[in-house]
């Protein structure tokens, strides 16, 4: 009785956000698990930072791809396609280094090839997601579910941290891969068997949420055929979208990449509490995600989507700048981690903006152009990767990671020139 009550969409979702969170419990673990694989395997900082690198260069790269892929064969193949490269590249990062490739360019050469590989897997989800929304979601109502995406991911991530401390210090580093593949065989099942396409194909859709989600779409972007997605490249606040997003994804993969490597060796902590010390920037972002998304639907509504999607994401931006820079320079660890979290939280209240602006101007070509935006983001996390050991090598790690603060601010600029407002209009060929 109460699942009749919830809409088929937010249904349909639900499985969605579980997807979501899983991908963050399976991407992050090896920077949990990197304290303990660097020490036994002769990694060092720099090499580690590249092995971090191999995931976001295939995950980069394979945004647009992984958008297109979505496009042509539909969200339900395309994400199940992707799940079990997800689960079997998992398994390798386990069980490779150090006992199939012992010698250390076999080990180091391995984990750049899986994590290169886990990369290409996990870049197809968000493209898809939003592809999702936009098929799923009234009109307007779009930056609340990507939101709650991004809530997803911020919980498994935070879930992770102590997670993945704790398998590590009792089971060791290789279990805490293994642990989540059984989950991953489960939700990926589930999204097989309850998932359609088209929302007027689901058994569940009624008449009236069919003609709700309908609505209003006169006014979007016509779809003109498939290859109308190739002209996405070119425009404008697609463009301007994606440097914006690899402005705000800066500061997001300092938390994804180091922050828990850098509670340990500049903050003092040890393993364990810090898994849960780290684990609470994403804890806040889990809260502020949905609550921007929330907030930019309302103003949507309210004053249209230029300035619907414009005020959350320079807010968010600016506090983000300001936070990191406090956080940096606090003179307690606990206050540190306190106003980074606030940091973290304020680069998540910005995430609903991006991916709502980005369906407003895309409408069915969302997932690629999703993929473009996307490709802009994970840019970011090809050059903090190896880029903050290096620095924090010359001049420290809070002048390192301070970089972000001036990053923050030149993102919360390009969205002064973002016009949400502005459906791409393609040329029928």
């Amino acid at each position: 009785m109460f699942m009749g009550r919830i809409p088929t969409r937010w249904r349909l979702f639900s499985v969605l956000f579980l997807l979501s969170f899983l991908s963050y419990l399976m991407r992050q673990n090896i920077h949990v698990a990197g304290e303990f694989m660097m020490p036994e395997l002769g990694i060092s900082e720099i090499q580690m930072g590249w092995i971090y690198a191999a995931f976001i260069w295939g995950y980069a790269l394979c945004q647009l791809p992984g958008g297109v892929f979505g496009k042509r064969f539909g969200p339900r193949m395309a994400l199940t396609c992707a799940g079990v490269v997800w689960i079997l590249t998992t398994a390798l990062t386990g069980w490779l280094p150090g006992q199939i490739f012992t010698t250390g360019a076999g080990i180091i050469g391995c984990l750049l090839v899986v994590r290169f590989l886990v990369g290409v897997a996990h870049a197809p989800i968000y493209p898809i997601q939003a592809s999702v929304v936009e098929r799923w979601f009234p009109v307007g109502h779009w930056a609340l579910p990507n939101a709650v995406g991004s809530t997803g991911l911020t919980l498994g991530a935070a879930l992770a941290q102590p997670l993945v401390a704790f398998v590590m210090v009792y089971w060791g580093w290789r279990a805490s891969f293994y642990v989540f593949i059984p989950l991953g065989i489960a939700l990926f099942w589930l999204w097989w068997r309850y998932a359609t396409d088209d929302p007027a194909a689901h058994p569940s859709m009624t008449q009236e949420e069919l003609e709700q989600i309908r609505a209003g779409r006169e006014t979007l972007t016509p779809n003109v055929g498939f290859g109308a997605w190739r002209q996405l490249i070119r425009n404008r606040d697609t463009l301007l979208l994606t440097c914006a997003y690899f402005a705000e994804n800066c500061i997001f993969y300092l938390f994804f990449t180091w922050f828990f490597h850098y509670l340990v060796t500049e903050l003092g902590f040890s393993i364990l509490e810090t898994g849960f010390l780290a684990s609470l920037p994403w804890l806040c972002g889990a809260v502020m995600a949905s609550v921007g998304g929330y907030t930019c639907d309302t103003l949507c509504a309210r004053i249209g989507p230029r300035l619907g999607c414009r005020i959350p994401a320079i807010t968010g931006l600016i506090g983000a700048g300001v936070f990191l820079y406090a956080g940096l320079y606090a003179s307690s660890p606990y206050t540190a981690v306190v106003l980074l979290s606030l940091c973290f939280a304020s680069t998540q209240f910005t995430e609903g903006a991006y991916w709502s602006a980005q369906t407003y101007i895309a409408g069915p070509y969302t997932a690629p152009a999703c993929g473009v935006m996307n490709t802009g983001g994970n840019f970011a996390g090809i050059v903090v990767a190896p880029l903050m050991p290096y620095l924090a090598s010359h001049i420290g790690w809070v002048a390192a990671l301070s970089t972000g603060t001036a990053m923050a601010f030149i993102g919360a600029v390009l969205w002064l020139f973002i016009r949400a407002d502005r459906p791409f209009e393609p040329e029928a060929r």
